[in-house]
C-alpha cells in the first residue's frame, strides 16, 4: 500500500472513530443520542421508520450511509449476510432480524471505536445472531464460500483499493452468493479530479468510481448479472446507487483473466 493510501486508510479511520465517540459520549439529548451530523442524502433518514424505532437510538445516530441494503439485499430466513463496513451496527442488526435465529449477521469494521457501539448496539437490541470482525474491506477475515449474501452501505467508495474489495467479496460468498450494496457512484463523463472536486473523500464523494468502472470492477473479479441503478442524486453527477451481482454457481471460481 503507497504511503497515500495509508494515510486516506488512517483519514477515513479516524472519521469514523470521531463519530462513534460523538455517538458513544457526547451529543445526547433528552429524547437520545443526536445523529452524527450528514445532509439529507446520508444517515439514518433513509431507513423507514419502522426501522428506525425498532433499534437502539446509538445504532440509528450513528449512521453515515447513503441508501438503505437490507431493503435491497433480498435477504432470506437462515442466510448468513456479512456488512462491510458495519459502523455502528444499524445494517446488521436490520439483517439479523430478516435472516432469523438460523441465520448469522456479520459486520466487519476497521475502526475499534465503531465496534465497541455496535457490540453494545447489539446487546441492547438483544441481537443472538450476529458477530462483529475487526479487519479491513481489502482482506476479509473469513473462510472462502461461506457468506449467501455481501452487503455495504457507502463503504467500499471509501477504499484505497476497490479491486481487492471486489475480490475478496467475490472469495468469501459462496457460489450462487448475492452482493446487494448501496455505495456513491459518479457519471461516466466525470474525470477522478472533478469527483474529488465535489466533496472529501471521507464524505463518499472523492473515491467513487464511475458506473462503467463499478461494472467493470465487479465483472473483473468474477460476478455476473451486475446491476448498477442510481437512486438519488448526493452532487452534480454523483449519485447514491444500488449494486447487484451474482457469484456463478458453477464454471468460475476466481476472476476474469
Amino acid at each position: 500500500m503507497t504511503e497515500q493510501s495509508t494515510d486516506l486508510r488512517e483519514t477515513v479511520r479516524m472519521r469514523y472513530a470521531a463519530a462513534a465517540v460523538q455517538v458513544t459520549e457526547g451529543g445526547t439529548a433528552c429524547c437520545g443520542p443526536q445523529p452524527v451530523e450528514v445532509d439529507e442524502n446520508f444517515g439514518s433518514t433513509l431507513y423507514a421508520a419502522d426501522e428506525r424505532d425498532a433499534l437502539p437510538a446509538e445504532a440509528v445516530a450513528a449512521s453515515l450511509g447513503c441508501g438503505n441494503p437490507t431493503a435491497v439485499a433480498e435477504l432470506r430466513e437462515g442466510d448468513r449476510v456479512l456488512d462491510l463496513g458495519s459502523g455502528g451496527g444499524i445494517d446488521v442488526l436490520l439483517s439479523a432480524r430478516r435472516v432469523g435465529p438460523t441465520g448469522t449477521a456479520y459486520g466487519l469494521d476497521m475502526t475499534d471505536e465503531m465496534l465497541q457501539l455496535a457490540l453494545a448496539n447489539a446487546a441492547k437490541a438483544g441481537a443472538t445472531n450476529v458477530e462483529f470482525l475487526k479487519g479491513t474491506i481489502e482482506s476479509i477475515p473469513l473462510p472462502a464460500d461461506t457468506i449467501d449474501v455481501v452487503i455495504s452501505n457507502c463503504v467500499i467508495n471509501l477504499s484505497v483499493d476497490k479491486p481487492a474489495v471486489f475480490a475478496e467479496t467475490f472469495r468469501v460468498l459462496r457460489p450462487g452468493g448475492r452482493l446487494g450494496v448501496s455505495d456513491v457512484v459518479a457519471d461516466d463523463t466525470l474525470a477522478p479530479e472533478q469527483r474529488a472536486e465535489r466533496g472529501d473523500y471521507v464524505g463518499c464523494i472523492a473515491g467513487a468510481l464511475s458506473f462503467a468502472e463499478y461494472r467493470q470492477g465487479l465483472e473483473a473479479a468474477g460476478f455476473t448479472d451486475v446491476e448498477i441503478t442510481p437512486t438519488h442524486p448526493v452532487a452534480d453527477g454523483m449519485h447514491s446507487a444500488i449494486g447487484h451481482a451474482t457469484k456463478p454457481r458453477t464454471g468460475m471460481s476466481g476472476p476474469s483473466s
